[in-house]
Formats: C-alpha cells, structure tokens, sequence
C-alpha cells in the first residue's frame, strides 16, 4: 500500500486572500478620505479658516454647485468633447510619430530635439498664437489638448518600441518574417503596455490642454465658467468646477486603464508591471 498526503488546492486560498487584501485597501483608503473630508467640513472650527471665501466646507461646495446644473451639465458636455478630439487627434499622430523614431534614425535626428523644444514652451503661451490660427471655435482647444497630450505619446512609444526583446526579433526573422510582421506581431505587442502608459499620461493632459485655450478665448467650456465664477468671487462654485474637472480626467484616465485590461492580456500586464522600474 502506498500512502499519499491529500493535496491541497491553494489556488483558492489565495484568490481569496488577494481579494481580502484589495478590500482591505479600498477600506483604508475610504477611510482617509472621510476623514480627510471631515477636517475640511470643520476647518472654519479647528483652523479658524474662514470657509466664505478662502477654503468653503464640502457641503457649501455642493450646494453652490448644486445652483448651476444645467450650466454645469453643458459645459462639461463642450470640455469632454474638446479633450477627446484632441486626444483622439494625438493618438493618431504620436504612436506613428513614435514609431518612426524607432525605425529611421534620420526621423529621430531631426523629430527629437524639435519634440523636446516644443515640450519645453509653455503652452499658456502658445494658447493665443493658436487662436489666432484657428479661431474663438473649438479648434484652438482641440489643437491645445492635442499639443498637450502628444509629448507623452510620443516618449512611452519610443521607449516601448524599444524594450522589445531582441531574441523575439531573431526568432521571427529566423522563421522568415518580413519586417512589418516583426513589427506587428512582436514590436508593437511587446511595446503595448508602455504605450498605454502614455495614453493615460496623455488623456489627464489633454483636460488641461483644453481648460487652458477655454480661459484664454471661449464663451462655453468649463474653462470659460471658471473665469466667470472668479470674476462673480463664487468661491463655492469655483471649488465645484475644479472637483468637476478632477473628476472627468479621473474618469477618463481608468477608461484608459479599463481599455487596457480588455485589449492586453494579463500576462503581458503583469511582465510590465514587474519589469525593472515599474515596480508597484
């Protein structure tokens, strides 16, 4: 007779405890925003701040906020459409740009100190030089946001493109792959979550791109209704657009995030993650 130990299935056990894990953080972090958000309610109290004009409490917040819904509403509507124009606009332009980079090295030569120039101006003073071209119209927001969000891009696609392993490369060559089928099936898999990277770099920045052409040319916008709060001295209101505008590129970055986890397997996600610098 032969004596066995029974086996133990683990796999179970630590799925479970992964789980228990996550939920203790999703705790703990609610926790601290709670309380984070009860020391504001009361900082006229605790801090002698006076909440009216210089720090309003949460609930002030919303119930100036609260005033505004339709106006809100509408101009949330105009700002999500300038953002996801001009992202959508830097996503087809930077991934290529990027990948150009990589394979030519006159395209790196002459694009990378120009990329690095431009991403050194200050793009509140390219903000007037843009109206001037495209008009008061959405357009001067759209090429902001795109202007904005493309450096980014542009950088983890290159980086990407670049970490592939060079063994992959020689595999397919050996199997008598043409170069543009390294390039799809290799290059661009092993450099996808890199470029995801810069995607959810870029989409926060795209926000701020076309906030900033609103508050140099617009009459819609959130950008637009921040100047008219301040010019009001609607400080409550003022706080609410700016939770608004925290909230949207929140949204907009896990969409990103979201996208990322559907299109790249959990594999590939998990060898990026641990990769040396981009530990978590």
């Amino acid at each position: 007779m032969v004596l066995t130990s029974p086996r133990v299935d683990v796999s179970g056990a630590r799925a479970g405890g992964k789980l228990a894990a996550r939920w203790r953080g999703a705790g703990a972090a609610l926790a601290t925003y709670a309380l984070l958000l009860l020391l504001w309610q009361f900082a006229d109290r605790l801090f002698h701040i006076p909440p009216a004009y210089v720090l309003p409490s949460p609930s002030a917040i919303v119930a100036g906020t609260a005033k505004h819904p339709d106006a809100l509403l509408a101009n949330t509507a105009v700002t999500l459409g300038e953002v996801l124009a001009g992202f959508a606009l830097g996503v087809v332009v930077s991934i290529p740009l990027g990948a150009g980079i990589v394979a030519w090295k006159p395209v790196e030569r002459v694009v990378y100190p120009m990329l690095v120039a431009f991403q050194a101006i200050p793009k509140v003073a390219l903000a007037p030089i843009l109206v001037v071209w495209f008009g008061f119209g959405p357009g001067s927001k759209v090429t902001l946001g795109f202007v904005t969000a493309m450096f980014p891009i542009v950088i983890n696609t290159v980086i990407g493109l670049r970490q592939t392993p060079p063994e992959m490369v020689h595999l397919m060559r050996s199997l008598g792959a043409t170069p543009w089928q390294t390039f799809r099936l290799v290059r661009v898999y092993a450099a996808a979550p890199a470029i995801f990277g810069g995607l959810k770099i870029g989409i926060t920045l795209a926000v701020v791109g076309a906030v900033v052409g609103e508050f140099i040319a617009s009459n819609r916008g959130l950008g637009n209704m921040l100047l008219a709060a301040n010019n009001a001295f609607d400080t409550p209101l003022l706080f609410g657009i700016v939770v608004v505008l925290s909230l949207l590129s929140i949204a907009l970055f896990y969409a990103i995030e979201l996208i990322e986890r559907l299109v790249l397997p959990a594999p590939l996600r998990r060898a990026h993650e641990i990769a040396p610098g981009n530990e978590r």
